[in-house]
């Protein structure tokens, strides 16, 4: 069902439980206070119905049904229309699952559209309902209660993320696979953008109704509750922002230290290639000799020569200990 949780309630207290949205109608009119209405993945007819009855302006209800929308929020008359990004943090995933939520507050009116599972809005109405002082003050005080719900889910991300950073600088300068790090530095900061672009707009949001707290006679104490809610999302940005930081630092230090793995591996390799080489001319020049000398040919200069055979091996030998010597030198051997 669409319809998740539905009351009519009047200095605080539910007075009804309609089972559908016409009864809601019905019985806001016949109550006064006010109608929270909690809709999950509702279809077109029933948004469309809800957008009738508390003349919802057209951009937002188009908004609400399309979804996939970044964090917001927008004055149509005397109702405000929210955006929120609730979220998640899978720690085996190293990933973040981000829900989005839509609110529709008038004077006697909430209307929240969920389309993911988080946040459990079911806890923040029951602690709503624990303190009818809260409802009393109106939907603004059900706002800033939902408000503060998504804010603090952030908590867990926050702590999530870090620990995940934690372990990357760990890895950072221990022995890992170059790759596998590479990819996880990459992917986590890749979910740390994600996570920036839910969260940033909220500052900007919380400013702009502290600012129109007096304008719209918001309660003073709801007033301290929007205060407490904007302190908390700056910490997180500040925080995430220093994630993002720290990420970018050690993707390039990770990106230096393969760099410089790789230079000393061709520095080795280089090495080896130079030894080879050298034994290998070393070897070639007596063989070159041998070789000239060991053709069947009758007619060649000092073939017959007494001495012929002490001065091949001698010039053997002698080619040999000279290119030894400038391999030495050269500090190819």
């Amino acid at each position: 069902m669409a319809l998740i949780d539905n009351g009519v309630y009047v200095h605080g207290r539910r007075v009804e439980t309609p089972k559908n949205l016409d009864e809601t109608y019905r019985s806001l009119d016949a109550h006064g206070g006010i109608a929270w209405i909690g809709l999950y993945r509702p279809s077109p007819q029933e948004v469309a119905s809800v957008a009738r009855e508390f003349d919802l302006h057209p951009l937002a209800v188009e908004d609400a049904l399309s979804g996939h929308q970044r964090s917001k929020v927008e004055r149509y008359g005397d109702t405000l229309f929210a955006v929120l990004r609730p979220a998640r943090y899978r720690d085996e995933q190293e990933s973040i699952e981000f829900g989005e939520l839509h609110l529709f507050v008038g004077p006697d009116f909430v209307v929240t559209i969920r389309h993911a599972e988080s946040p459990d809005l079911a806890a923040v109405r029951r602690r709503m309902e624990a303190h009818p002082e809260l409802l009393a003050m109106g939907p603004e005080a059900v706002f800033y209660a939902i408000l503060d719900e998504v804010v603090d889910g952030y908590e867990p991300i926050v702590t999530g993320l870090l620990n995940d950073i934690d372990e990357i600088e760990d890895q950072l300068f221990g022995d890992s696979d170059d790759d596998a790090l590479s990819r996880r530095i990459y992917e986590l900061s890749r979910e740390v953008i994600n996570f920036q672009r839910a969260v940033h707009p909220l500052a900007g949001m919380l400013e702009w109704l502290r600012r129109g707290s007096e304008k719209y006679r918001i309660d003073e104490e709801l007033q301290r509750s929007l205060r407490d809610v904007l302190d908390h999302v700056i910490r997180v940005n500040e925080r995430v922002d220093s994630f993002r930081a720290i990420l970018e630092n050690a993707l390039t230090v990770q990106s230096a230290l393969v760099a410089r793995r790789q230079s000393d591996a061709s520095l080795a390799q280089n090495d080896e290639i130079k030894k080879i080489s050298s034994w290998a001319a070393i070897i070639f020049a007596p063989t070159l000799v041998g070789t000239v000398y060991g053709m069947n040919f009758d007619v060649m200069p000092e073939l017959h020569w007494v001495h012929g055979y002490p001065m091949a091996i001698g010039a053997m030998a002698a080619f040999a200990v000279a290119l030894f010597g400038v391999f030495k030198y050269k500090k190819w051997l």
